[in-house]
């Protein structure tokens, strides 16, 4: 057991001196400012201090002769008057390697800023060839591959509109989202390898492109054929000929799509033009369609790429994630600041557990990012990571780490901090995280992010700190969603939102802000255990049971109705060789008491083949309470938006 708190890592005099934040503070006069200091002007004063980041950077764009900011939440704008396009800032560069590519089958690629201009060039041709300009929307149905951030950067820089899926969605759950946004083309691969295995998913790109009447094209890259003959993926064969030609719309091959030259121009748009759009998990209804800005996105990710996580030039930056996680969009930030990303395609876990931090050595990663699960899971399998020589942080995010997590990083990593951050999709960056000037505590997060003025509401909506409370948004931020697709009257936006605290924004998280700004996250709060009046979040419970070896995974569920309290039942699903016994049960429940608390022992164990989970990872502990609650299995949650729908028939009462 880990005390939560416990000191694992201090920032040396030379480490802080070397931070990027500390250079932004002796530009800005405020040298050996307090941390805290210096978040409170960045959320007291947030025009002056966006405008700030804006000339620190020297953004390419035209600020505008309005103010950095005016209006308040939901109605808040940024640099009216302004414009901006983001590949213009992401293609800044000139010189020196841009990107890495590696799959779990041992294919490498590399481009130069030379080369990944080049490439951006020739497909933002194709694309005008057929037809996309300013307002179109492009859609990419692919993995984390270089075609993918290609035709990202491609689109942008026409200020058409970026939205992609990963090739492991079911067709349904892509349709959902992308029917919604009407795109002019669809960009696809026929199927992917994952865990050692091959997907085809040809015949899911037909279905998916015949229920999208608005297509004018599909381009089609053969990823999967490349992979199975050998070859790296940029010498795929440019179309398969068992594709059929759609209604409206032709089909193309990748190889066709970039064959002609033509020059790297970009359209400057204004602040908030549209640049891409991501998409809620959509396991409960229609995804939400989130669309995000050109130019908060530049300043946002400036920002907590270079202070947050310290990257810069020379650096080399890996997240795990895939296209349809907001992370994808993150890591691709990297080139805002002229770091190296990349970008990775297979499973974390092959052949190996320790596959990830293989790939951290080979490819001298300095920042090494990856969902909480995977840190867990390395320290239950015993991973022993090597020949992280250039290794300069680590970051863990998706779902809350526990003090373990934290020790366990400390103790095979001595001397690298661990830094871990919770965000969302919402703003497509974190509201906490840690910088270079914080110690390292087990379990904790050092601050609220620069700009993200965050607290912890109580039930009657006032601040509290040493609590826990709602995470909250009192003032807001540039990355914010600058609307949702298909909601003109912006009513869909102010619900998910805005609709329990006027012009706060409310994130559905359980919060407690510590006195000196750090803060712990614990979970979500529409997944709370409410047990006589002890209130708590799941992270908590799981931090508990998942530390006995003979626990894989698991899912703890409040029945719970307002004034009504229901049963507690704790689902778990067992390790290998492991089996259900009256011995473990009585373990599991004297921990709980012991550690949380007597209202805290579950009133059953349930052993269950898996957790569901999104296909972001995240434990479905909503619609498993639903269907606890008398909901139909099959009305609970989108099969489509799982990872393992297939479990989900184990937890009908």
């Amino acid at each position: 057991m880990v005390a939560e708190g416990a000191l694992l890592w201090e920032p040396t005099e030379e480490v802080v001196a070397a931070a990027k934040l500390s250079r932004y503070l002796e530009w800005l006069g405020r040298p050996g400012s307090g941390y805290e200091e210096v978040w409170r002007w960045s959320v007291d004063h947030p025009a002056e201090f966006w405008a700030s980041i804006w000339d620190y950077f020297g953004v390419l764009g035209e600020r505008g002769d309005g103010p950095a900011l005016s209006g308040e939440m939901p109605r808040a704008r940024w640099f009216e008057g302004g414009s901006i396009n983001y590949a213009e800032n992401a293609l800044r560069r000139t010189e020196g390697t841009a990107l890495v590519f590696v799959s779990e089958d041992g294919a490498r690629q590399e481009l130069t800023w030379a080369e990944l201009r080049d490439e951006v060039a020739r497909v933002r041709a194709g694309l005008v060839r057929l037809g996309v300009g300013r307002g179109d929307r492009v859609a990419g149905y692919l993995p984390n591959i270089p075609q993918a951030l290609i035709a990202f950067l491609a689109t942008a820089s026409l200020g058409a509109i970026w939205s992609a899926g990963s090739p492991d969605f079911g067709v349904a759950s892509i349709v959902d989202r992308f029917r919604q946004i009407e795109p002019k083309v669809l960009i696809a691969v026929d199927g992917y390898r994952y865990n050692g295995k091959s997907f085809d998913r040809s015949a899911a790109v037909n279905e998916i492109a015949a229920a999208l009447p608005s297509l004018r094209a599909t381009v089609w890259i053969p990823y999967l054929a490349a992979a199975e003959e050998g070859r790296p993926p940029q010498e795929a064969e440019p179309a398969p000929t068992h594709t059929r030609a759609l209604p409206g719309g032709e089909v193309i091959g990748w190889e066709g799509l970039r064959a002609e030259e033509g020059p790297l121009v970009f359209e400057r748009v204004p602040f908030d033009h549209p640049l891409w759009i991501l998409y809620s998990s959509g396991t409960t209804g229609l995804p939400k369609p989130i669309v995000h800005g050109h130019g908060g996105v530049v300043l946002e990710h400036l920002k907590s790429l270079a202070f947050h996580q310290d990257l810069g030039e020379g650096d080399v930056f890996f997240w795990y994630t895939t296209t349809g996680w907001m992370m994808w969009n993150y890591l691709v930030g990297a080139l805002l600041v002229g770091a190296v990303p990349v970008l990775y395609d297979g499973s974390a876990g092959y052949p190996s557990p320790a596959a990830l931090w293989r790939i951290a050595a080979s490819e001298g990663v300095t920042y090494f990012g990856v969902g909480a699960p995977y840190i867990l899971a390395s320290m239950k399998a015993g991973v022993r990571p090597t020949g992280l020589e250039r290794l300069r942080g680590v970051g863990s995010t998706g779902s809350p780490l526990p003090p373990e997590g934290f020790a366990w990083v400390a103790s095979e990593l001595p001397g690298v901090p661990l830094g871990s951050f919770s965000g969302g999709t919402d703003v497509c960056t974190g509201f906490v995280g840690a910088t270079l000037l914080h110690p390292i505590r087990a379990g904790v997060i050092p601050c609220r992010s620069l700009g993200a003025k965050v607290e912890a509401y109580d039930p009657t909506g006032k601040p509290v700190i040493g609590e826990v409370g709602e995470l909250v948004l009192t003032q807001p931020m540039p990355s914010m969603p600058v609307m949702f697709w298909n909601d003109p009257s912006g009513e869909r936006y102010f619900e998910s939102y805005f609709d329990v605290y006027p012009g706060v924004w409310r994130h559905g998280d359980w919060i407690k802000i510590n006195e000196d700004g750090s803060c712990v996250i614990y979970g979500r709060s529409d997944s709370t255990l409410n047990r006589g009046g002890v209130r708590m979040g799941t992270s908590e419970f799981y931090r508990v049971v998942e530390r006995f070896e003979a626990i894989a995974d698991s899912l703890v569920i409040d029945t719970g109705r307002l004034g009504q309290e229901g049963r507690l039942l704790l689902y778990v699903t067992l390790a290998e060789d492991a089996t259900m016994t009256e011995e473990l049960e009585r373990e599991l429940c004297a921990a709980l008491r012991k550690e949380l608390s007597p209202r805290h022992v579950p009133d059953e164990i349930r052993a269950v083949p898996g957790i569901p989970r999104t296909l972001s990872g995240k434990k479905l502990e909503v619609p498993v309470r639903k269907i606890l609650l008398g909901t139909p299995v099959e009305e609970a949650a989108n099969p489509d938006a799982m990872a393992n729908p297939e479990v989900l028939r184990h937890f009908a009462p």
